[in-house]
């Protein structure tokens, strides 16, 4: 009598082995699409990331070329500038008192070597006193 009753406990425990290798075989077999799915979802998002980082560095060249571009412009300014300063006879006293003070030239070496008087040559003075300070 005893016999019976442990068929029945082996065949149950056997019935529930089947069933979890029955689960088991229907997750392994999801995997490779899941894994499928997830390995598209990466590949796309990849993609787009891609785009965004192309279009960050032509943006990145576009801004060095704009730089470039204003650098020279302004050299070019600065150039013209200058040039215009040196042409301009009467600016080249003034060109040569503001040099001058920057070197520590004092009121009387700017009105004999400038030619200025000495109220141009005080303001002069306290002017770059008032740019260093």
């Amino acid at each position: 009598m005893n016999e019976p009753w442990l068929l029945l406990v082996l065949g149950g425990l056997l019935g529930i082995l089947l069933a979890a290798l029955a689960v088991l075989f229907m997750q392994v077999r999801r995997l490779p699409v899941e894994q499928q799915q997830q390995e598209a979802r990466l590949q796309t998002r990849l993609e787009q990331l891609s785009r965004e980082l192309a279009t960050f560095q032509q943006g990145s060249i576009r801004m060095g070329e704009e730089i470039i571009a204003l650098r020279q412009q302004v050299k070019r300014l600065e150039d013209k500038q200058l040039k215009l300063e040196q042409h301009d006879p009467q600016s080249l006293p003034y060109n040569q008192a503001a040099r001058l003070v920057g070197m520590g030239a004092s009121i009387e070496d700017l009105t004999q070597s400038c030619g200025l008087s000495k109220a141009e040559a005080e303001l002069f003075v306290k002017l770059h006193a008032s740019r260093q300070a």
